[in-house]
């Protein structure tokens, strides 16, 4: 109901993450075309075109677990991995996850994420573009897990989750142009390594 305290909670948690659009609606044709029965909150994701449900009829939700739930489970076109979003990123539907690692200091940093942005556009659905501040020393076990340098960095780190397959690339300065080119460049040797299972089974029968 509009008026009911679960609604009065929503709406504090609107107010604390004006960036993220909300909508309130008690409709039975709404709640039935997205196959809710109670009070839910949904939160739908473009970036993997998924969707988070938090069950509202425990009486322990508040505005403040409402606005973690969001926090945790919400993907932006270019989302940070941090503590509080790695829990989105991980569950993430998307299987390719594309990291920028740099120095988030760097007065070069605001053209950087304006280029990757642009970048990010092109393989919506497709890519889940990532940023890794190398500052943040929860995220040193990610540059060396891709075996890099903070001396090497910027760079781009391409990773596919189902066979950890992977490619890395160290730029001189980010663009659009070097991202894409990054990106279909491992696209095709994944559609290749792809198509070369069903060759060899082609050869055999032949």
């Amino acid at each position: 109901e509009p008026e009911s305290p679960e609604a009065s909670q929503f709406r504090l948690a609107a107010g604390r993450i004006a960036e993220v659009p909300f909508g309130l609606s008690t409709s039975p044709a709404v709640m039935s075309h997205y196959g809710v029965t109670a009070n839910t909150v949904t939160l739908f994701r473009r970036v993997d075109n998924d969707r988070r449900d938090l069950d509202m009829n425990s009486k322990d939700v508040d505005a403040e677990k409402m606005t973690r739930f969001i926090r945790m489970n919400e993907l932006r076109l270019v989302t940070e991995y941090n503590p509080v979003t790695a829990i989105g990123v991980m569950q993430s539907s998307l299987q390719l996850h594309l990291l920028l690692i740099t120095d988030k200091m760097s007065p070069k940093h605001p053209e950087q994420m304006h280029r990757y942005r642009a970048a990010a556009e092109l393989f919506k659905g497709k890519i889940f573009f990532i940023l890794v501040d190398s500052n943040l020393q929860s995220n040193e076990r990610i540059v060396s897990f891709f075996k890099l340098k903070k001396s090497q960095l910027p760079a781009l780190a391409i990773f596919h989750t189902p066979d950890e397959e992977q490619d890395v690339l160290t730029l001189d300065e980010v663009s659009v142009e070097r991202v894409q080119d990054f990106c279909n460049r491992f696209l095709q040797r994944m559609q290749k390594k792809e198509d070369e299972p069903e060759e060899k089974v082609l050869n055999e029968e032949l």
